[in-house]
């Protein structure tokens, strides 16, 4: 099996044109659709459907797509480890972040990382879903969840902690609640599956249903709202902290810490070998927000 052909393939898979795959990896849209028909009559199945417009893989294809980025990625590896090919990562890394972190920690970060890397491009996709890696073709996802999927391989890049807060606007009108059974009494803003707030109390946990008029399933119109005076919501320290450091936003109920398992991850596909443009991309941000965030030093 041709690794060329193999590299036509994997970027075949991320663009739909056979002109653009092909001058990704240095050939003609001839060349390309030659390297293409070779890979296809050696594996003896059809990998992409064509279409005057564009490509896009068969079920075979789909099924094979993993199994040649697995391949080109642990040739990779190999090569730089022996200090054979290039001496730094090359190629496009494939991303998935939440909407809200990607913007506001991930990007300001990018040109840094790019300047090291500068055989290295990066194609972003910021979404709050829970994007499957290896469907949807992707290096590498960033995720602040439990992690539940034994699959893939995660390193923590940073801590995700949670707190409750109000605006100083809401608090003056309403009170601040002195303990989590108060809040049974306020206007709660809801993050969509986080309707039950629990917190660690001296005589163990206690976990509330908490209501209000107002939900989201955006982290940013969530914390907006509670800027806006709307009610109590909990929020990541790391979608706060500007807004927590210039008063618009204050904590509450900190004597009640909420209990929380979550984190910033980086997953990755469980392979034997990690690419080497997986492992900049973790290394950089993770020197970026480990030990201590900058969004918690700035608090």
């Amino acid at each position: 099996m041709n690794i060329d052909h193999l590299k036509l393939f994997v970027r075949l898979a991320s663009t739909h044109n056979i002109r653009l795959a092909g001058s990704e990896v240095g050939v003609s849209a001839a060349v390309a659709s030659t390297y293409l028909n070779k890979l296809e009559s050696g594996l003896g199945v059809r990998l992409v459907h064509r279409t005057t417009r564009k490509v896009s893989l068969t079920e075979e294809g789909e099924a094979f797509l993993p199994h040649a980025e697995d391949v080109l990625a642990s040739i990779e590896a190999a090569e730089i480890s022996v200090g054979v090919g290039n001496a730094l990562p090359s190629g496009t890394l494939r991303v998935a972040a939440p909407a809200s972190f990607g913007r506001m920690h991930l990007m300001p970060g990018v040109k840094s990382f790019l300047s090291h890397y500068p055989d290295l491009s990066v194609d972003f996709r910021f979404s709050d879903s829970i994007v499957d890696l290896v469907e949807g073709g992707f290096d590498i996802a960033i995720r602040n969840a439990v992690l539940e999927d034994s699959t893939l391989v995660a390193r923590k890049l940073a801590p995700d902690k949670r707190i409750v807060c109000a605006s100083p606007e809401y608090l003056d009108k309403h009170g601040e609640p002195k303990s989590p059974e108060d809040l049974m009494n306020h206007e709660c803003i809801i993050l969509k599956g986080l309707g039950t707030w629990e917190f660690e109390l001296e005589q163990g946990r206690r976990a509330l249903k908490v209501r209000g008029r107002f939900q989201s399933d955006n982290g940013d119109v969530v914390r907006e709202a509670c800027v806006d005076g709307l009610g109590i919501s909990i929020i990541s320290t790391w979608s706060a902290y500007k807004e927590l450091s210039n008063g618009n936003l204050v904590e509450v109920l900190s004597e009640f810490p909420l209990v929380s398992n979550t984190a910033i991850w980086a997953v990755y596909p469980s392979n034997r070998l990690i690419a080497p443009k997986v492992r900049a991309f973790i290394d950089h941000f993770a020197s970026q927000f480990s030990p201590n965030p900058y969004w918690e030093l700035n608090q």
